[in-house]
């Protein structure tokens, strides 16, 4: 798949759908969001950087944006979106890719890798942890401030992109792109949100160690040094299951340094992508 701007919807079991845009030209590059997010909801400027090397996917998680997830059905964990990932390269025809995951969709990224190494070029993991007790925590409370449904949708995005962005740059982006970040979030289906929390404990809780992956898939850890929703140190406990792995950590970034220091974040994934 390569040319100009697409986009498309498979279905990927009955009543469950993936949504999926595509920009750029070059080898493939699936970029899954985080938490509460869809692919609409990448930095423009991360975006524009990385489809002047790849062809970006973007899919939206299932269940938000144009995705749909039937009534009664379960988003399914990490196990569950990987499927839909995979599901979704099939549908495309695309046999092997580069995966970029941030931080919820870090968990599909690497269980992508690891169910299905022939298929991953390349790896990036940003501001993510590898699950288990090899999980560097929060300190207490952060986790209820991410998931706090309280509040009006503007009230919510304030203290979302506080979370996001270090405390010198927070007000500022909530003045410039509250306003966007809160009409996102008002369209956001809450029981899909809370599907999406039951994964992140369940990838935290997980029993067993995550396998050393293949060391011939190249691998960038991108981390904010400010980062409190996944502390900084999960980058080196990634970094114990990723041998070779290439570290940038971004010192003043907090958990979105995608969006603090987009050219940073995108020249370390074509570094080790090929783009």
């Amino acid at each position: 798949m390569s040319g100009g701007a697409a986009e498309g919807i498979v279905e990927v079991a009955p009543g469950r759908s993936i949504a999926w845009t595509a920009v750029g030209d070059g080898p493939a590059l699936l970029l899954v969001n985080g938490y509460a997010a869809t692919g609409a909801d990448w930095d423009p400027a991360f975006l524009g950087l990385l489809a002047a090397r790849f062809r970006v996917i973007t899919p939206d998680n299932v269940g938000l944006g144009r995705s749909t997830l039937a009534a009664g059905e379960e988003v399914g964990g990490a196990a569950g979106m990987t499927a839909d990932s995979i599901a979704l390269l099939d549908a495309l025809g695309i046999e092997r890719t580069a995966v970029a995951g941030w931080s919820m969709g870090g968990f599909v990224a690497q269980s992508l890798a690891r169910e299905a190494p022939a298929r991953v070029t390349a790896l990036a993991l940003i501001a993510t942890h590898p699950g288990g007790a090899d999980t560097v925590d929060a300190a207490p409370g952060i986790f209820r401030q991410l998931i706090d449904h309280s509040g009006t949708p503007r009230e919510q995005a304030t203290r979302l992109l506080s979370l996001l962005f270090p405390p010198d740059r927070a007000a500022e982006v909530d003045e410039r792109f509250g306003d966007l970040v809160a009409a996102a979030r008002a369209v956001l289906p809450e029981p899909v949100l809370f599907m999406q929390e039951e994964a992140i404990v369940e990838w935290h809780d997980r029993p067993s160690p995550l396998a050393v992956l293949d060391p011939s898939i190249p691998t960038a850890i991108i981390h904010g040094g400010n980062d409190t929703v996944v502390p900084p140190a999960n980058a080196d406990a990634l970094a114990r299951f990723h041998p070779g792995a290439s570290l940038t950590i971004l010192p003043d970034c907090a958990h979105a340094p995608m969006a603090q220091e987009p050219a940073a974040a995108a020249e370390a994934i074509i570094a080790v992508g090929g783009g």
